[in-house]
């Protein structure tokens, strides 16, 4: 079973790319907002735990989602691997995924970051407000986010850099070309479905 986590700032293309990656190498997409949503929707255990935090507009406390992660991968045991998407946020949460993934013997095997400079996601994410109608993407709120993404996802970029599992990507590139980088990265460890 192959894994992957998928680093990228808001306006990065990581969405583009993790359907990409999905779709070529016939993996499964964990974003724990979509487990989340799930979960709550049918009523789990897990889903009415994560629910009275969500209800007081707390955050869900890791090792309820690590729960939902666990639960996901035992319910895709046919599964040739995941793609993490949005997990993990924090160093905290790279180490409890790693134990997860350590007792159902497997491991993250690759991260991929990918790299924009900021110019460039400021305007593309100002470009996405305009074409969707969002109010919410001015330069300033679209700053402060790409602040507070750097600001977290640093540190469990440094932790899987110690590990050797790192690969940073120039994601300013056509979609295309990034994806083509991304794929020679994943090659090394699995072969495209054909």
């Amino acid at each position: 079973m192959f894994n992957l986590v998928l680093f990228g700032p808001p306006g990065s293309g990581k969405g583009t790319q993790s359907e990409n990656i999905v779709k070529t190498y016939d993996l499964r997409h964990i974003s724990t907002g979509d487990l989340l949503r799930d979960e709550v929707s049918r009523n789990t255990a897990l889903g009415v735990e994560a629910k009275k935090y969500m209800n007081q507009g707390m955050l869900v406390p890791d090792e309820v989602v690590i729960g939902m992660i666990s639960s996901k991968i035992d319910g895709s045991a046919d599964a040739r691997g995941f793609v993490f998407d949005g997990f993990p946020r924090t160093r905290t949460q790279a180490e409890a995924l790693d134990k997860l993934l350590e007792f159902k013997n497997t491991e993250i095997h690759l991260v991929l970051s990918l790299e924009v400079p900021e110019n460039d996601l400021i305007a593309r994410l100002v470009n996405r407000g305009v074409t969707s109608g969002r109010s919410d993407d001015t330069e300033e709120v679209i700053t402060a986010r790409i602040k507070e993404y750097h600001l977290k996802t640093e540190p469990v970029a440094r932790y899987y850099n110690e590990h050797g599992k790192l690969e940073r990507i120039a994601g300013h590139l056509p979609v295309a070309e990034t994806f083509k980088t991304l794929a020679k990265n994943i090659n090394k460890y699995l072969l495209p479905v054909t």
